[in-house]
Formats: structure tokens, C-alpha cells, sequence
């Protein structure tokens, strides 16, 4: 028998407050093919979005700075990335807003088996990039997303404060998501910075492929991927924008509790048959997969990481993230979700 409680939850998604049936309006959404996104796949998927009003129309994008530019033009509703190419595009009068985060620590660098060897213990990374320089002749090269984009941030902070690497020990190579996994497997690349499902691809494909530094040891508290919307589209389309955060916090909580039903829904998205299904299992469940919806969770890691982007010369000064977050989506979900509605 079906409970009154779910029954009241369906009636409130489907009905907006003047008990009108929810209009449904096509979104157009840029994303990045990253599990970090995993949650707007499952979301859709499953059916939520669409109770609460909202198809999406999606395109896959290589990096955050593309949605970016595509948002500029008119051509995006929806933002599925890292948060500092949205908050830098803001400051530039794309306005986007972030209505949930998504995931946090996706980035991670993962080396080769030629730069691996010098990762031995009781060396610092400095040390060991040093030796592999000297050996070679050559600094290592770390391929890693465009200037701007979150994961070139994370690596530059973990190269220059947080372990000191001599610049001239090492050469970073800025190319797309694709293309850097296609680098690493090459051995065209002795290191990139990578996110799920890239990291459990290529291990797979090359298990003398190793872990080099986490994505809390490249930036702590490292943002990752968010959900923003335009303003046009957020107060045009406020119900539907609801909706999303609505099933985004759905998604989550699939995704932690039941990932082998989530899994299905994510590989369709991201692989179209490409990479099998236990292999995208695999990478919900790795160390460069955290789950988070709260916004307020990465608002002050994000202040961090934008006030970096100036010291990297990305932005003149740090994009403010006052009015970057809008909270009030949230705030909603959870407080209907905490009072049983």
C-alpha cells in the first residue's frame, strides 16, 4: 500500500503552491562528463525532474570555461562544473548562480609508472620531481585542464605552496578531459590531474598507474563540480529551479546509499556504451568521489580557491562570492525534507 506520506510528497512535487500543475519548461545544460556530476544523471534518470517540471536538454562540454562562454552567448541555462570558472565568469557579468554543490576533492594526480618510481618514501614530491628531471634530462609534464579551470588551480596550489616544486622540474601541458586521459595511457604525459571516471579508467588499463596526491592534499577542502543557473532562467523559472535542487538531494542520497541502482543511470550518461558498467561502479566508489548538495559546505574553500586564481593571474582580483551562492533552493528541500513533507 502506498503511504499518505509519499503520496503527499508526489501531489507537492507535481503542484506548485496555487495547487496548478507544474508547467514544464526544457532547460539547456552544460556539463563536464565527470562523476562529480553523477548526481544531475541520476536526478534525470530517475524521473524527478521531470515530475517537478524540468527536461533537460544537455551537451557535454571539455571544461568549465567553455560552459562559461556557451552561458554568455545565451546557449546555457544550466551549469554542471567547477565553481571557480562560474564565479570568474560572473565577475565578467555572466551571471550564474550556484544553487547546489555537487561534489567536492574530485581532482586528483595520478603518474605513470616512470614518474611513479621517483614517489618513493621518505622523498617530498619537490625531491622526487628534482630527480626525475635530473635523470631525464627533461621536467616531468603534468597535463591538466585550461587556465581558469578548478583542476589547473588545484595542481598549481599543490606544485607552488604546498609542496614547493621547483618550476623548472616541471612542465604543465593544458588540454581537455579527454585528451589528458588519452596522454596518460600514451606515456605522453608523465602525470595529469584527473576526476572519476578517468582515474578508475586508466588504473584499469594501466595498473602501474598510481595515486600521486589526493584531491585534499592538492587544495584542502578543494570545491569541485556545482549546479548554477542563469538568473534569467532562475527568476523566470524558480519552480523548476526547485525542482532541480529537489532531485539533485534525491540523487545524493541514492548515490551514498544504493549506488549499484544509481550506476545504470550514470553510465548511460557518461560512457554511451563506451566503458561498462562495473568500471563506473567502481569510480562512485573512489577516494576522488564525495558527494555533497549543501552549498554553504564549500562556500568558504571557494573563497580560498578564487582569491588563487589571482595570485595565478587567471582574474585581476578575486571574483566575490557575494550573490554567487543562492542558498534559498537548499534551504527548502531540506527544510521540507526535515519536516516530512
Amino acid at each position: 500500500m502506498v503511504s499518505k506520506k509519499l503520496v503527499a510528497m508526489a501531489v507537492a512535487v507535481a503542484f506548485n503552491a496555487t495547487g496548478a500543475p507544474a508547467e514544464t519548461v526544457t532547460a539547456r545544460v552544460g556539463v563536464i562528463p565527470v562523476i562529480g556530476a553523477a548526481p544531475l544523471f541520476v536526478a534525470e534518470k530517475e524521473g524527478w525532474l521531470r515530475e517537478g517540471g524540468l527536461e533537460l536538454q544537455t551537451k557535454l562540454f571539455e571544461s568549465g570555461p567553455n560552459i562559461v562562454q556557451a552561458a554568455a552567448s545565451g546557449g546555457v541555462d544550466i551549469y554542471v562544473a567547477g565553481v571557480a570558472p562560474a564565479a570568474v565568469g560572473r565577475a565578467k557579468g555572466i551571471d550564474l548562480r550556484v544553487v547546489a554543490a555537487l561534489a567536492v576533492d574530485e581532482n586528483v594526480l595520478a603518474g605513470g609508472a616512470k614518474l611513479r618510481a621517483f614517489f618513493k618514501k621518505g622523498v617530498t614530491p619537490a625531491a622526487a620531481f628534482k630527480a626525475f628531471h635530473a635523470a631525464n634530462g627533461k621536467p616531468a609534464k603534468i597535463a591538466t585542464q585550461p587556465p581558469g579551470s578548478v583542476p589547473a588551480a588545484n595542481l598549481q596550489y599543490w606544485l607552488r605552496e604546498v609542496i614547493h616544486a621547483d618550476p623548472a622540474d616541471v612542465e604543465i601541458i593544458s588540454i581537455g578531459i579527454d585528451a589528458t586521459q588519452q596522454a596518460l595511457l600514451a606515456n605522453a604525459v608523465e602525470a595529469a590531474t584527473v576526476r572519476e571516471p578517468t582515474l578508475t579508467i586508466v588504473r584499469q588499463a594501466n595498473p602501474e598507474i598510481a595515486l600521486l596526491a589526493g584531491g585534499s592534499e592538492l587544495f584542502p577542502g578543494q570545491p569541485g563540480t556545482v549546479a548554477a543557473v542563469s538568473k534569467d532562467f532562475l527568476e523566470k523559472h524558480p519552480q523548476q529551479v526547485q525542482a532541480l535542487v529537489d532531485g539533485l538531494v534525491r540523487a545524493v542520497d541514492e548515490l551514498q546509499k544504493n549506488p549499484d541502482r544509481a550506476a545504470p543511470h550514470v553510465e548511460a550518461a557518461l560512457s554511451k556504451g563506451i566503458v561498462d558498467g562495473a568500471t563506473i561502479r567502481k569510480s562512485l566508489s573512489s577516494p576522488a568521489a564525495h558527494f555533497v548538495v549543501d552549498p554553504k559546505a564549500i562556500t568558504q574553500s571557494t573563497r580560498a580557491l578564487l582569491a588563487y586564481q589571482v595570485v595565478l593571474g587567471v582574474a585581476d582580483k578575486a571574483p566575490s562570492v557575494d550573490g554567487l551562492f543562492d542558498l534559498s533552493f537548499f534551504e527548502k528541500t531540506k527544510s521540507e525534507k526535515t519536516s516530512g513533507k
